[in-house]
């Protein structure tokens, strides 16, 4: 009988073991071989050392998850690691989208970055919020700004994915111009980089001074809603607009 890999679809949470599920490690330990972003399996190799790993760089998603799906059609128990939850920018859609079957997938939530660094800034998503990546490697950014202004519109708490890089730096400052023509100057906004990594830092500040922040891809960015109040240094939306 012709033997049958399994494939996880882990995500390993903001970097820190600590904050990588239970389930996540008895995934990891269960597999013969480990493969991921090269950050990020730097992120998990110390925990792991006696584990096979395989490594692709940047912007070879779909080479990644096609070596996993290779591997464990051999008959191996493979792991695909992915940042935050393998779901949310992650590679267990397209772990799914490439599959033919024959292998079995389990996908494993971890804590994305929206709530990891929402914890490190107190309690910014308090209330009905939205995620949106400001990257247009793969979404058009004229359909990023329309997200941006609706969701702006509606009163939302906003986090921002992938805010900034060497070729988008002035994406965040047009994002956050967008939002100000429905959210107030002083809307309470926060900043949270490299959570559960080494550099860890958080930053709270109004919507018109984050507009002429410097940001990399390393940091996630909030904007609040109309409610959203800075509280002892913390970022705190109330769960509702009910006035007390």
């Amino acid at each position: 009988m012709k033997k049958t890999g399994k494939l996880y679809v882990v995500g390993i949470g903001p970097g820190s073991y600590e904050d990588m599920t239970i389930r996540a490690v008895n995934a990891l330990k269960d597999s013969e071989l480990i493969v991921g972003y090269t950050v990020y399996i730097d992120l998990i190799r110390e925990h792991f050392p006696e584990k096979e790993m395989l490594t692709t760089p940047m912007r070879k998603e779909r080479e990644r998850c096609q070596m996993a799906l290779l591997e464990a059609g051999k008959g191996k128990t493979v792991s695909m690691v992915c940042s935050g939850d393998s779901g949310v920018y992650g590679m267990s859609g397209l772990i799914l989208e490439l599959s033919e079957g024959g292998v079995e997938i389990e996908i494993i939530p971890g804590v994305t970055a929206a709530l990891s660094g929402g914890a490190l800034l107190g309690a910014p998503l308090g209330h009905d919020f939205a995620v949106i990546s400001l990257s247009d490697l793969l979404t058009p950014m004229e359909l990023i700004e329309e997200r941006l202004k609706l969701s702006s519109k509606a009163d939302m708490v906003i986090c921002l994915y992938n805010p900034s890089s060497k070729k988008r730096a002035d994406y965040l400052k047009r994002a956050c111009e967008i939002m100000l023509e429905y959210k107030a100057p002083e809307t309470v906004c926060g900043l949270a980089r490299n959570v559960g990594r080494e550099g860890e830092a958080l930053a709270v500040m109004t919507l018109e001074t984050l507009k002429e922040t410097s940001v990399d891809m390393f940091t996630t960015v909030y904007i609040g809603n109309s409610m959203t109040r800075e509280i002892g240094g913390k970022m705190v939306t109330p769960r509702g607009y009910r006035h007390e």
